[in-house]
């Protein structure tokens, strides 16, 4: 026992000696020593350039899903934009909320996710809007499109979210620090994309469907049946089928030859 506080190693010893003995009583009796092989100063204004890059990123992202939902779908993909904006506003206050309460700290990685996040919100309004304009396709007007491309989408999307979650669990349970952050932000934002389709892009499209706009297949509306190459009719169940489509034009010869106008 030593009573005083502070202990001391006497004897016969050699540089060489005294530096072996050291090493065993810190590392153990294997008479191993540890250098210095690379060594990196970091600035500290690194970490806020990485995260202005990682902006810039998620903007140009942001900015070219918004130019192809314009082109893809014309009106309808103004809904793709207010539901990616909806999206992002939540993740912010998410990881505002958390940095308050949790002191969570957003690392590259973590900015990394989120950028990564808009593929994944985008992917789902894009299965959703495909499976509407296959029903359109199929003859059936834009109202009971969205009904039946909803239930058809639905389990796709909850599907691939499913497995977002899946992943993202097994990344942040067996990988080190670094990879954590990704994996959180990675998790967060796929929750995000289901509270957002389930509960803004759906009912959103659910009220453009019964405007006239959207409803009568405008043009510019994305969903010109015309365009869609839609059938001429369809069966929409309970004896009811859909009216052909026709363009409008003047009479025919044998309306005309038996008076009808």
């Amino acid at each position: 026992m030593i009573s005083t506080g502070t202990a001391s190693i006497t004897g016969d010893f050699d540089i060489v000696e005294a530096e072996t003995l050291a090493n065993q009583l810190k590392f153990g009796a294997l008479p191993i020593s540890f250098e210095t092989l690379t060594s990196e100063q970091i600035s500290p204004t690194l970490g806020g350039e990485q995260l202005r890059i990682g902006i810039i990123a998620g903007v140009i992202g942001l900015l070219l899903v918004f130019f192809y939902s314009v082109i893809q779908y014309r009106a309808l993909g103004l809904v793709t934009i207010g539901s990616l904006v909806v999206a992002g506003l939540m993740a912010y206050g998410a990881v505002t909320f958390l940095g308050w309460s949790s002191n969570f700290r957003l690392t590259m990685a973590g900015v990394t996710g989120l950028i990564v996040a808009i593929g994944i919100t985008a992917d789902s309004f894009i299965v959703y809007f495909e499976r509407i304009r296959d029903e359109v396709r199929a003859g059936r007007p834009l109202r009971f499109a969205v009904d039946t491309g909803w239930e058809r989408a639905r389990r796709t999307i909850l599907i691939s979210d499913a497995v977002n979650l899946i992943a993202a669990a097994v990344l942040y349970f067996l990988s080190e620090s670094s990879v954590k952050s990704f994996a959180f932000a990675l998790g967060l934002t796929t929750v995000i994309d289901l509270i957002v389709v389930m509960m803004f892009t759906h009912p959103v499209v659910s009220i453009l469907a019964n405007t006239k706009f959207f409803g009568e297949g405008h043009r510019w509306s994305g969903m010109d049946p015309e365009r869609l190459g839609a059938k001429r009719s369809t069966y929409l169940g309970r004896g009811k089928f859909t009216p052909p489509l026709t363009k409008k034009s003047g009479p025919s010869r044998a309306e005309l030859e038996g008076g009808i106008v």
